[in-house]
């Protein structure tokens, strides 16, 4: 017919003839009833698609030269065309396709079990006649009754679920969703589908969500909730804002422990428990972010900066971690692994650097390092060096050059004490032996060089060594520390019993003094040994007042120390040890004029630092305004400490006057550089 130019006709006939068949079966499937309707859908379709293939054969010469030069439908898209348009599309077919495939989803939601190949094959027809009949047909009305119901399920179950059991309810029809897709939707639905249950089942819920009373975000923080805190974060972060909502309800309740924290006075009372609190709670919080928020950078920069936030609001935090690390390398380390040395020193270098005044963090340190090499007190060598390297890795050299010149210091001290022993030893004979550190003066902690009166049969060594000294180091001074010295005394006390009493210094010189006395009254020790009276009360009291330490007598018997007592040897002291260590009575903790003189030695240190960065920044600039430089310098130093702007302003002032800066004649806020 195609050669004999019947094309059209042939093409017309076809056209009629499938149309005719349709409106057939349309009938059919209409009278279909419940169940029945979507079987004898799906049948006719099958029928309907085997029939097109045939005819589709049949036809093939039209199809190739006539349909494409009179650029009509292809016999095959022309079949599912009329179909769409006589079947689906039929007034009683399409409503009733539509509402019985969303009463099936809904029975499945439920929990009821349909025919899900059934479901498939329909799904996959609506798919085959056209991305558009899919969209119109039956995916939009799908996804605005899925909005629906969870609008109303998501209410239902916020009134009457804690913040856990909601999650996982969500959790589930979330997994729901994307199981039904991968059953019989198409894959493009999923991304829609899944938007629709998480915008109406965790985005318009978030805020009821983390602050739900007595198990929200904050109550799954306290009781280590990793399980529900994972689910939070997996499910939030499919929506917008979702991690940034806990992360800041994480942020806010850490600075609100953090505060509480550090402003109980409780705590602040013993430094080392305060430190413990602060590392049980970054390793709580850690454990946290590793285990429930797939440790996410965020959440750890959140966690960092809480921490600074905290830490920084008591003005002794670096005090304490000093005195934390001190207590540790004293005897907290006693039998500790080598790693765990190092796990406890790197959670340190953590807090530390935290620490916003890292140069009073570095006096402090320095006193305690000194008190512990001088004592010989600190468990390992290794481990001190360990957390001197990590410094220097955190501040640089400078940070540490000098803690590490009281290491060689120490060194060198035995190096010339055998010189001295192998020089003098024979001259030494059976009488007291002497052990010297000689501490360079920039290394160590400043301390004021106190006189006191040391025995004559010591005062004789101590001349001996001086000489020795002096005489292999030329141009070299030497002023003894001795309120820093210790000593070992063999004792015999009333009846005949012997111990050996390892003491300071100055406890030293007290004691020496009952060889020829019985009993002394306070000014008469204060006259012979000259110790300052505030060591001194400190020393007595330490002697005569612990209990089981108590080497002397004082009368009046009270705890504190008059000038009008009396001392007198204990005669009836007894211990259990032959060796009896007796401390002083001194305060872990800075007293408050103590305090204050650190402070202020610290702000002493900083002025130069803060006048160095100046002069660096203007000698690169040559010209700059006063706010800049107070930006420039504030940044500079922050590794060390926050620089001032009030201390930043006199340092450029003096400066100004010391002709390293002048003011700009027209602009009195900037400063010029002079060469």
């Amino acid at each position: 017919m195609v050669l004999h130019k019947f094309g059209e006709k042939l093409y017309s006939g076809l056209v009629s003839t499938i149309t005719f068949h349709l409106q057939e079966i349309s009938k059919c499937i209409e009278s279909a009833q419940g169940d029945l309707f979507l079987e004898e859908l799906n049948r006719q379709w099958a029928d309907h698609n085997k029939a097109l293939q045939m005819i589709r054969d049949i036809l093939m010469y039209m199809d190739r030269t006539f349909v494409p030069s009179t650029h009509k439908i292809p016999v095959h898209e022309l079949g599912l065309n009329l179909w769409r348009d006589n079947i689906i599309h039929a007034n009683k077919i399409q409503m009733r396709l539509l509402s019985t495939l969303l009463g099936l989803i809904l029975k499945e939601r439920d929990g009821e079990v349909i025919n899900r190949g059934l479901m498939r094959n329909i799904i996959k027809m609506l798919m085959d006649l056209g991305p558009s009949v899919y969209q119109e047909d039956f995916e939009k009305p799908f996804l605005e009754v899925s909005a629906d119901f969870y609008r109303a399920e998501s209410q239902r179950f916020i009134e009457c679920c804690d913040c856990g059991d909601y999650l996982k309810k969500a959790e589930k029809r979330l997994n729901e969703e994307i199981e039904r897709v991968s059953h019989y939707l198409d894959p493009k639905t999923e991304a829609k589908l899944t938007n629709v249950v998480e915008k109406e089942m965790i985005e318009n819920h978030m805020p009821r969500l983390v602050h739900m009373e007595n198990s929200g975000m904050v109550n799954m923080l306290l009781d280590d909730k990793y399980e529900d805190l994972r689910r939070m974060y997996n499910l939030f972060r499919r929506v917008p804002n979702g991690l940034a909502t806990i992360r800041d309800v994480m942020t806010s309740h850490i600075r609100e422990i953090g505060k509480q924290l550090v402003t109980d006075p409780e705590k602040l009372k013993d430094p080392v428990e305060f430190v413990q609190c602060l590392l049980n709670e970054k390793d709580k919080y850690d454990n946290v972010i590793i285990l429930a928020f797939n440790n996410d950078k965020t959440f750890q920069n959140a966690l960092n900066s809480s921490f600074e936030f905290f830490i920084n609001l008591n003005p002794r935090s670096p005090e304490f971690i000093s005195l934390f690390v001190d207590e540790k390398l004293r005897k907290g380390l006693k039998g500790v692994s080598e790693e765990d040395v190092e796990v406890i020193l790197d959670k340190v270098m953590m807090l530390f650097r935290y620490l916003q005044e890292k140069d009073v963090f570095e006096k402090y340190y320095k006193q305690h390092l000194a008190k512990r090499l001088l004592s010989g007190k600190t468990v390992s060598d290794d481990a001190e060096r360990s957390l001197i390297v990590k410094l220097k890795t955190e501040c640089g050299y400078q940070f540490t050059s000098k803690l590490e010149g009281m290491f060689t210091d120490m060194k060198t001290s035995q190096d010339t004490m055998q010189g001295f022993h192998v020089a003098y030893g024979a001259e030494l004979g059976d009488g007291p032996s002497l052990v010297v550190q000689v501490l360079t003066t920039g290394s160590w902690p400043t301390q004021p060089s106190i006189t006191c009166n040391l025995p004559a049969e010591l005062s004789a060594l101590c001349e001996k060594f001086r000489s020795y000294y002096l005489g292999t180091h030329t141009g070299r001074r030497l002023s003894w520390q001795t309120n820093m010295g210790t000593a070992d005394l063999k004792a015999t006390f009333g009846k005949g019993q012997k111990h050996e009493l390892n003491v300071s210094t100055y406890q030293m010189c007290v004691l020496m003094l009952f060889n020829n006395a019985d009993r002394l009254m306070y000014k008469e020790i204060e006259q012979a040994t000259e110790i300052p009276s505030s060591d001194l009360k400190r020393c007595l009291q330490s002697l005569a007042c612990v209990k089981g330490k108590n080497v002397l007598r004082k009368e009046p018997m009270s705890k504190d120390i008059g000038e009008d007592d009396a001392f007198l040897v204990n005669d009836k002291f007894t211990s259990k040890f032959y060796k009896v260590k007796i401390g002083t009575v001194v305060a872990q903790k800075e007293s408050e004029p103590e305090k204050q003189e650190t402070r202020q030695r610290v702000e002493e240190d900083r002025k130069p630092q803060i006048e160095a960065a100046i002069v660096r920044i203007m000698k690169s600039r040559k010209v700059l305004d006063h706010n800049n430089i107070i930006t420039e310098v504030t940044k500079q130093l922050q590794s060390r400490f926050l620089a001032n702007p009030g201390e930043i302003k006199k340092r450029i002032e003096s400066l100004i006057e010391r002709d390293f800066l002048e003011r700009d004649n027209t602009d009195r806020r900037l400063y010029r550089y002079l060469a």
